[in-house]
């Protein structure tokens, strides 16, 4: 029996104050297994994006549940979250959020550092050459073309091994051809570590290569709320089988 990573019950946010508050999200309810990539789509303004910073736990809920791998994060304080979001789950932005005035291996190593783990920089160094640049460690953003930018990213969200890898429009600011190597990169180190993936994109083909397909509209999620049993095992648990 896959084991769950992700739950969400009744989950309920409002953005904003007085008239200009928006209900975000109406009693979102929502289970991901482990190993499952899972892909959030609907119109723009839908609540999708909403609906991943709270499973990153960048958002905090008014009212429900979510927990993460065993860990309840609605009964966690933000200093609390944020440790755990940095020990278990990877987030890749669509406007990268790299530090301009770091290198590559720099921009990989800083998370590492601040959480205090051994041979940060062997780490990164190891992270970035899996996203294929290796030759590049010590350019900065403004050396690196879109699509090496989002490599940095992705480098930087693995690096602490995350359980959860989450990304909000990975190729959205990116030409076709990259986008697609970006995504078949995502994908292909999702199988390798046995990761989740939870994505939110408005690439239909992209969110087609998910093993479930999460669709929101108005706050609340129309389809694809439980999770499917998956069509083939990891590598991960293929090895401990």
């Amino acid at each position: 029996m896959a084991k769950t990573i992700i739950e969400l019950k009744n989950a309920d946010l409002t953005l904003g104050e007085a008239a200009a508050s928006v209900h975000v999200l109406k009693g979102v309810s929502l289970t991901v297994d482990a190993g499952e990539s899972v892909g959030i789509v609907g119109p723009s303004g839908s609540g999708k994006s909403t609906l991943l910073m709270v499973m990153a736990g960048l958002e905090q809920l008014d009212g429900g549940e979510i927990v993460i791998d065993g860990t309840a994060l609605h009964r966690m304080s933000e200093d609390e979250i944020a440790d755990f979001r940095g020990r278990n789950i990877g987030i890749v932005f669509q406007s990268f959020h790299l530090i301009p005035n770091m290198t590559a291996l720099e921009n990989v190593a800083v998370p590492l550092e601040l959480a205090n783990v051994r041979d940060a920089f062997d780490i990164a160094r190891r992270e970035l050459v899996a996203v294929g640049l290796g030759e590049r460690l010590t350019h900065y953003p403004g050396q690196l073309s879109g699509g090496e930018q989002q490599r940095v990213a992705i480098a930087r969200a693995l690096a602490p091994s995350p359980k959860l890898l989450i990304a909000d429009e990975p190729t959205g600011n990116l030409d076709a051809e990259t986008g697609r190597q970006i995504a078949d990169l995502l994908f292909a180190e999702q199988r390798e570590r046995g990761m989740t993936l939870i994505l939110v994109t408005h690439d239909a083909a992209l969110a087609g290569r998910c093993t479930r397909q999460v669709r929101v509209r108005s706050g609340e999620i129309v389809s694809g709320a439980e999770a499917a049993p998956l069509t083939e095992p990891t590598r991960q648990e293929a090895a401990s089988a």
